[in-house]
């Protein structure tokens, strides 16, 4: 899952693109609203972690501008404001949600995964694929009871099909969703994650779509 991370506090940026990278996402951070704007208007992100008070453009701007382009994106807003003005403003203008900080990590994990959820309709933290079952709060999976070890990318890869099920999913859109702007690994990578995974869960888990990408059915 790739997240774009608008903060202009260089250290909490940081420290939450840390963070968010050792949970498994990929992570693009931005400190300023203009840049965050073509980044939203430019890529597929699976979410957006947005700081209202930004040099340029601000936070309430940069929702009223995605909305109003057509973006549905779910957007958490994570900001110092803690007023009631500000979480009505900010909610009405298109924010999905919004927490204040200071903050637990914990928290801000568990209200992006469950924004992710409810963007692909599938609210249950539980993806049921045959006999393969996903938790994504924990990043587990097991396959007739049995834990299955993923790396990172594996896991990646297999949670946003699953989150997409039934969809036909192309190679690029897989890539772009399970690598961040830093990294320039080869073209052929998203097949050999396909392969690496039909090993572990099983050939007819994934479903090649001969040109096209891949779809899980289950």
């Amino acid at each position: 899952m790739r997240l774009l991370v608008v903060e202009d506090e260089p250290d909490l940026a940081a420290t939450l693109q840390k963070a968010l990278t050792e949970e498994g996402f990929a992570v693009d951070v931005i400190g300023e609203g203009e840049e965050a704007l073509w980044q939203a208007e430019s890529l597929q992100y699976d979410a957006i972690v947005l700081d209202l008070m930004l040099p340029g453009v601000n936070g309430w701007d940069v929702i009223t501008r995605i909305r109003m382009a057509g973006n549905r994106v779910p957007v958490l807003v994570l900001t110092a404001r803690d007023a009631s003005a500000d979480k009505v403003r900010a909610l009405n203008t298109g924010a999905d949600d919004y927490l204040t900080k200071p903050f637990t990590f914990a928290e801000l994990l568990a209200r992006i995964r469950a924004l992710i959820r409810r963007s692909a309709e599938s609210p249950t933290p539980i993806l049921q694929l045959g006999d393969v079952q996903i938790e994504t709060s924990a990043r587990r999976v097991t396959r007739a009871g049995v834990n299955i070890d993923l790396a990172p990318k594996e896991y990646a890869l297999l949670e946003f099909l699953a989150l997409h099920r039934g969809k036909l999913v192309t190679r690029s859109t897989l890539y772009d969703h399970i690598y961040d702007e830093q990294d320039a690994t080869m073209s052929n990578v998203v097949d050999v994650y396909v392969s690496s995974v039909r090993k572990k869960l099983g050939h007819d888990l994934i479903r090649t779509c001969r040109g096209a990408g891949y779809i899980i059915d289950a």
